[in-house]
């Protein structure tokens, strides 16, 4: 028998790679220097096992295996890592828990197509809410959106001109914060008019709506009757009355109030009627210029006890008046007078916010004579500079006049008359009164 060498530890062909000739790795065992042993159901290579190894299966600390006990019907004492995932996963959200999915677009429809979609609604057309005087637009809120002014509320002046020999305008003023003065005029291509001024009390609640359902309901009763102008003045009066009783329904306790004067001009003649202190006036082109109302103020009551009208203009109680319309009123009945107008000049009705600087007759047709040569014969024209040149001394009250030219136009002035100085009852603005002064009338 031949002896073989033991292997050379440094052969690579020596499968076992031992350095002691016994098997290497493929050894059952696992072992390097011993002979094979039984198999090692643990896995284990030198020992017990190490409880913290987490590829132990058998977490047992003595080497030994242990088999699984028995089933006894009873729960184990631990649960498994199975178990333990369950316990700690989330609970799955119940189905359209945050509403149904999207639909697919376009969604399919049995047994048809969806209609196509509706058009978009087309961009709504701009609004113009007027333009403010410095050339910007005002925006819905009534705000200059290039200046950032606020637009002046329609009430604080308003013109109108039914024909062209008739025109009125009314105007807040400068002092007040509101225009409780009203209009209504009518006029035809034939000559006649109807001029219609109403002047609220201040004092009074509601009083600017008072004026104006006062001056629209006379203006109604003169224009649709066929009686008299002198019948239809005083059913005018009434009707103006009873429309400021209206207004006045729900503050039993404070009712509006306001003045009244009207004027019709038909076949050569200017009838007038008057409550309170508003004034009608004839001023002709030629001859005397004459005021056809009387004032129902404490002030006219001054001057017919004696003292001169300047004065008794200017007092404290100048305008508290002594007749009025409304439901309070003592007396409601208007005083009527007329005048022939058939020539050329100017039937005029205000409210004292205009004479206040211009009482006597003769000043005021000084004033319409300066203004008309300025603006011309338009009594529109005429009107806003009447309304401007109060303004300019003050402002002190609400301004409104109405102008209805007779004589078929303006004449010829004569060449030689100057600029009028007219004294008036409040010539500087300091000499205005001021507010509360005016009694119950504003």
């Amino acid at each position: 028998m031949t002896t073989e060498p033991p292997p050379d530890p440094t052969d690579p062909t020596d499968p076992t790679g031992d350095t002691d000739g016994t098997p290497g790795p493929g050894h059952p065992t696992g072992d390097t220097d011993g002979p094979p042993g039984p198999p090692n159901p643990t896995g284990d290579t030198d020992g017990p096992p190490d409880p913290a190894d987490p590829s132990d299966p058998t977490g047992d600390t003595d080497g030994t295996q242990e088999t699984a006990p028995r089933s006894t019907g009873e729960a184990p004492d631990r649960a498994g890592p199975e178990v333990a995932d369950l316990e700690v996963a989330e609970e799955e959200p119940e189905p359209f828990a945050d509403g149904p999915p999207p639909l697919p677009t376009p969604m399919l429809v049995l047994d048809g197509t969806l209609p196509d979609e509706p058009a978009p609604a087309p961009e709504p057309e701009p609004v113009d809410h007027g333009t403010c005087r410095c050339g910007g637009a005002f925006d819905a809120d009534g705000w200059c959106t290039e200046c950032g002014e606020r637009r002046p509320d329609p009430r604080h002046h308003f013109t109108a001109q039914p024909s062209p020999t008739v025109a009125a305008v009314c105007d807040r003023g400068i002092r007040h914060s509101d225009n409780e003065d009203a209009m209504a005029v009518w006029g035809d291509e034939e000559g006649r008019a109807a001029l219609v001024v109403c002047d609220g009390v201040t004092t009074a609640t509601r009083s600017a709506e008072a004026s104006m359902a006062a001056a629209d309901a006379a203006l109604q009763v003169l224009t649709s009757s066929t009686d008299a102008p002198a019948e239809r003045l005083v059913a005018a009066t009434s009707a103006a009355s009873a429309a400021v009783e209206r207004v006045g329904q729900d503050f039993p306790d404070s009712a509006p109030s306001c003045t009244f004067v009207a004027a019709v001009v038909e076949d050569g003649t200017a009838t007038f009627g008057s409550v309170g202190d508003s004034r009608g006036y004839w001023l002709p082109d030629q001859g005397e210029a004459h005021r056809l109302t009387t004032d129902d103020s404490m002030a006219e009551e001054q001057v017919r006890a004696g003292m001169d009208r300047a004065s008794a203009e200017a007092s404290p109680l100048a305008h508290t008046i002594t007749r009025w319309l409304g439901p309070d009123a003592p007396d409601q009945r208007p005083a009527v007078t007329s005048v022939d107008v058939d020539q050329p000049g100017w039937v005029l009705v205000c409210s004292d916010g205009l004479w206040n600087y211009a009482s006597e007759p003769a000043d005021l047709r000084a004033v319409v004579r300066a203004e008309e040569r300025r603006v011309g014969p338009d009594p529109l024209d005429l009107a806003q500079a009447l309304v401007a040149w109060a303004n300019d001394r003050g402002g002190a009250d609400n301004i409104t006049v109405a102008l209805a030219r007779t004589g078929g136009g303006a004449t010829d002035r004569p060449g030689e008359e100057a600029e009028p100085t007219v004294e008036t009852a409040y010539p500087e603005e300091n000499d205005a009164p001021a507010a509360g002064q005016d009694g119950t009338h504003g």
